[in-house]
């Protein structure tokens, strides 16, 4: 999969594709949905399949003291738009200047103009373009006179009957029910980063964890999870080990910023600086003090016998 910043530069190759419009924030079951038509409309055409979507979110730009909510970084949404079967990701700067742009002129000058498509699939409450103006409707009436078809892709919904949406997965991690989420999501849910130094308290309880940072990620509900993380290795192969993961302050140390802190289980070795991927199985317990540090070991040893137990029932 090619990804590509500007969209006037697309390379020939991706040239007159189907388009597939949305943020993806999650690439979650209903996300999946939607490219999938585009996949199969593309394959039907023999033309490419492209994703087009905006960093940074738009949110991000109009609330930009707003507490971190991102279910996905643009890494991980690479990766998994890929899995998917995507030919190009073509990735706009979304600022102010964008989302001033007039819905026509949107369609006219990206759509039409830069990438040429022959069809495009949104959802059907796509909104887009200056005071959120151009819609489906507006797609397919520019389509008619541009050349290119429109396909409003229709919502899905999860076995209750619920719309499924980025907003209902974020509150199901917030409120510590990654399962919940990950049945959403089609997989469970993933953090990824860089593992940076930490206080080294870990180590010398006898868990060495790896502190992840966590960037833009949704900060989920404070607690012990089971986890599984991911190492990549030579090749782009991804070795996934079994571990158990705090989120949170640490309120035995009097600690101040959450953070996420994993141990792997049956592992040695250096991971500073290294992308480690944490998936989120299951949520264990509250973050907790105890009273003193051999009961705080007592507990982490029954978190790790804990999170084995769940990890092998998730299998």
């Amino acid at each position: 999969m090619q990804i590509i910043r500007h969209a006037a530069v697309l390379p020939p190759a991706l040239s007159g594709g189907v388009v597939a419009i949305g943020n993806f924030d999650g690439v979650h079951r209903g996300h999946q949905a939607v490219i999938g038509q585009a996949g199969t409309i593309a394959r039907n055409l023999g033309a490419p399949l492209i994703v087009l979507t905006f960093e940074p979110h738009p949110r991000s730009v109009f609330q930009p003291d707003a507490p971190a909510f991102r279910l996905t970084s643009l890494r991980a949404k690479a990766r998994f738009l890929e899995a998917l079967g995507v030919d190009g990701l073509v990735v706009l700067r979304f600022d102010r200047a964008l989302a001033a742009m007039a819905a026509e002129d949107f369609v006219s000058g990206v759509l039409m103009r830069d990438l040429s498509c022959r069809h495009v699939v949104v959802g059907e409450d796509f909104a887009f373009g200056r005071g959120r103006l151009g819609n489906v409707g507006l797609l397919k009436e520019m389509g008619g006179s541009g050349g290119f078809a429109v396909s409003p892709a229709v919502q899905e919904r999860a076995e209750d009957g619920a719309v499924i949406s980025s907003n209902t997965i974020r509150e199901h991690l917030r409120l510590g029910r990654p399962d919940a989420a990950a049945a959403l999501l089609g997989r469970p849910w993933e953090v990824d980063g860089h593992v940076i130094h930490g206080e080294a308290r870990g180590r010398d309880l006898g868990f060495p964890t790896a502190n992840v940072r966590m960037g833009s990620h949704l900060a989920p509900q404070p607690g012990v999870y089971a986890v599984r993380a991911g190492l990549e290795e030579s090749g782009g192969a991804v070795r996934w080990l079994d571990g158990a993961a705090n989120f949170g302050t640490r309120p035995q140390f009097e600690g101040e910023d959450a953070r996420l802190e994993v141990f792997l289980m049956d592992f040695s070795g250096d991971l500073y600086g290294q992308l480690l991927r944490v998936a989120f199985i299951a949520y264990l317990r509250p973050e907790a003090a105890f009273p003193s540090l051999d009961a705080l070991i007592a507990q982490m040893n029954q978190d790790v016998e804990d999170a084995r137990s769940r990890l092998a029932a998730a299998r």
